[in-house]
């Protein structure tokens, strides 16, 4: 039985384009997550967006800086999450290496292969993880470590990163268009884990750019079936 092609869609509904069928005994996949990554969200986009979403078999793990998930370091020795296993066995972490995969396993166009569109949508990828990156240490610092142990001064440090990121992304959106690939689907999840951990940070006033861009890109398919839940 084959997989359904994902449509790709415009702001006005249309198809850009479908990936390609996918038969279901060709794919094999697990994947080591929590719902609240937004790491692991941008691999599960990235599959919904090339029509592998539902040939990968999720498997909850409790990532932890400290307590770390024995079933996760079993396959990542850093214990970290997304970690995917492919069907012959192999492990492959981190997410830049997940979406990479199942971009080339779906014959997806999310990862530019030459020109200066693929170093965009690169260097848009690392920002939008280091804005992730640092918003996710400021979740650890804040609700995990100790109070007693706590350091203003370093939150407030990482707080600047997403900050300085936000700005970036802004200006950058107004030229996004209808561009979906690795950079823009990183930007998405990057902007939802604010939305979902970071709320009284109300990005939106003072970007007003992400957030129109954001308001369209946050109602794909894609994004919709990962969006976290409290």
């Amino acid at each position: 039985m084959a997989a359904r092609g994902a449509v790709r869609q415009s702001r006005e509904g249309l198809p850009l384009f479908a990936a390609p069928q996918i038969e279901s005994e060709e794919i094999a996949l697990k994947l080591y997550y929590a719902v609240a990554s937004p790491f692991a969200r941008k691999c599960l986009v990235v599959a919904h967006e090339v029509g592998l979403r539902e040939r990968i078999e999720l498997v909850p793990a409790a990532a932890h800086p400290v307590n770390r998930d024995k079933g996760v370091v079993a396959h990542n020795p850093l214990g970290k999450i997304p970690t995917l296993i492919t069907d012959d066995g192999t492990d492959l972490y981190d997410s830049r290496v997940i979406c990479e995969y199942l971009n080339a396993l779906g014959n997806g166009r999310l990862d530019p292969r030459e020109g200066s569109a693929r170093w965009r949508a690169q260097v848009d990828q690392a920002l939008a993880d280091g804005i992730m990156d640092a918003a996710v240490l400021v979740r650890y610092e804040t609700v995990v470590r100790p109070e007693a142990l706590r350091w203003n001064d370093w939150t407030t440090g990482q707080m600047e990163k997403v900050a300085s990121g936000l700005a970036v992304l802004d200006a950058a959106a107004a030229d996004f268009g209808e561009r979906v690939d690795v950079g823009t689907i990183a930007f998405g999840c990057a902007l939802g884990y604010l939305d979902f951990r970071f709320a009284s940070l109300n990005w939106r006033d003072r970007h007003p750019n992400a957030a129109a861009w954001f308001q369209w890109f946050a109602g794909r398919d894609s994004m919709v079936a990962s969006k976290p839940v409290a």
